[in-house]
């Protein structure tokens, strides 16, 4: 359950923050990070502010605590956000998971995971055959070693096979995301020309219109999964 901010205040601890305090805070250290993500990211069930009775949001310490760690992994280790609540689940379970990427199977590049063919193919749960399709229909690219991202999108694949639903069912997801990123680009083009400097900064404001767009895509398939019922 939601806490209220009336009872967090209640309790005696630190004062809770607005949005406008937490991006105070913590934009010296992620200039990327907006109302918006902030929303995002509570949307996306990494955190969970108190609400005040008109429904403001108020973030605790342990919520910037918990922001920060998101961020930081999203940045350093260019980890997805599906990944990181699973980390952060665990740890909220009282659990001592590795921090993602730090796996046995492989440590390289600051801790980023880099995974054979075959140890994707075993830490996925898949099939050689499922990889090789998945990589037919371009929802992977053929690489030596694989990282996180391609270990969750085949895990995923592998979730959806078993309800009959085969890569070659998804090739107009990589359509479309690719239409997504020309959108990305012709977006952030004009500062890329006003400020040709600002290579970092127009990268961040890729991957923060890109978690956009993922909310946006998130909600319609939500919708229309929930027109089947009617």
């Amino acid at each position: 359950m939601t806490p209220t901010a009336a009872s967090a205040g209640a309790s005696g601890r630190a004062p809770l923050l607005g949005i406008g305090q937490v991006l105070a805070r913590l934009q010296p250290e992620f200039p990327e990070l907006t109302p918006s993500k902030l929303r995002f990211l509570e949307e996306r069930g990494l955190v969970t502010p108190a609400r005040t009775a008109a429904g403001y949001r108020k973030f605790a310490e342990a919520d910037i605590e918990r922001i920060t760690v998101v961020l930081s992994l999203q940045r350093d280790q260019y980890l997805p956000l599906k990944v990181i609540r699973e980390h952060l689940d665990a740890i909220d379970r009282g659990e001592t998971p590795a921090l993602p990427g730090a796996t046995s199977a492989a440590v390289h590049l600051g801790g980023a995971r880099r995974l054979s063919r075959r140890e994707l193919v075993e830490a996925a749960g898949a099939t050689r055959q499922l990889l090789d399709e998945a990589i037919a229909v371009s929802l992977l690219v053929p690489a030596e070693v694989y990282g996180d991202d391609a270990l969750t999108l085949l895990r995923s694949l592998v979730a959806l096979r078993a309800v009959g639903i085969e890569p070659r069912h998804l090739r107009g997801v990589r359509v479309a995301a690719e239409r997504e990123a020309a959108l990305i680009e012709r977006a952030i083009t004009p500062e890329r020309r006003t400020d040709p400097a600002g290579k970092a900064r127009s990268g961040e404001r890729a991957r923060e219109l890109a978690a956009e767009l993922e909310t946006v895509h998130e909600l319609a398939l939500r919708a229309a999964v929930a027109r089947l019922s009617h």
